[in-house]
């Protein structure tokens, strides 16, 4: 169908916009930066269709280890690809931009870590060549809220969970991981993920994720595994990510 690009393009940035629940804010103690407020990450995600990239900051004034306000910069872009039959078949390319401005309040209770957010969410899309058939051509205003978990039941193991909702598409989008701790190097487990846009379009994905691997100040995760989608697409996704804390 011709609004498949696009709305696998919200699905996708609202994976990689929603999210940036990591193991440093359960574990300053380890790091030892308890007096740190700002969390600086960046990630990829690319699949078959599409590729896509973002940053952004997330500022706590308590500091990250505290419970209280919370404010999330993000920015993030990429390209993706679909058959429009409007077009006769042909290939489309879709390139979009995204960021949002996402106010929230962590809520931390010993090891259990959740952060509320809703605020502004843009998007811009542009499609080569144009597909006036297409349900999201331009730029667009909304609002996105959503939630990040992050809990470590011991010292071996970790839940992480977040969810996002978007007025633009709408576009939904959720995740759970479980890890276990290996060698003391990085926790590694099963991930289960799904984005949806109403009755349009559904991806579901699960796969293996690497979270908390530490280099020098930085902290690493990575993800693998397949991705299907409800027009009987499917392939091998991947993701990387990165944060620091200052």
């Amino acid at each position: 169908m011709s609004c498949v690009g696009r709305i696998a393009a919200s699905m996708l940035l609202a994976v990689v916009l929603g999210s940036t629940a990591q193991p440093a804010l359960a574990n300053s103690d380890q790091l030892g930066h308890e007096q740190a407020r700002f969390l600086l990450f960046s990630s990829t995600d690319l699949w078959g269709h599409g590729g896509f990239a973002h940053g952004g900051l997330l500022w706590a004034p308590n500091g990250l280890d505290q419970e209280g306000p919370v404010l999330k910069l993000m920015f993030g872009g990429g390209v993706y690809r679909y058959v429009s039959e409007a077009l006769g078949n042909i290939d489309v390319r879709g390139e979009v931009l995204a960021g949002g401005i996402l106010p929230g309040w962590r809520f931390i209770r010993d090891k259990f870590f959740v952060t509320l957010f809703a605020g502004y969410d843009f998007q811009s899309h542009r499609l080569f060549p144009d597909d006036p058939t297409a349900g999201l051509r331009g730029n667009y205003s909304g609002l996105r809220t959503g939630f990040e978990l992050w809990y470590e039941p011991n010292k071996t193991t970790m839940v992480a969970a977040d969810a996002s909702i978007s007025t633009v598409g709408p576009s939904y989008s959720a995740r759970l991981a479980a890890g276990w701790r290996i060698f003391d190097w990085f926790y590694l487990g099963p991930e289960l993920a799904g984005f949806a846009a109403g009755d349009n379009y559904q991806q579901f994905r699960v796969g293996l994720h690497i979270t908390g691997f530490r280099t020098a100040a930085f902290e690493w995760s990575a993800g693998l595994g397949f991705a299907g989608d409800s027009d009987n697409r499917g392939g091998v996704y991947g993701k990387l990510g990165v944060f620091t804390r200052r």
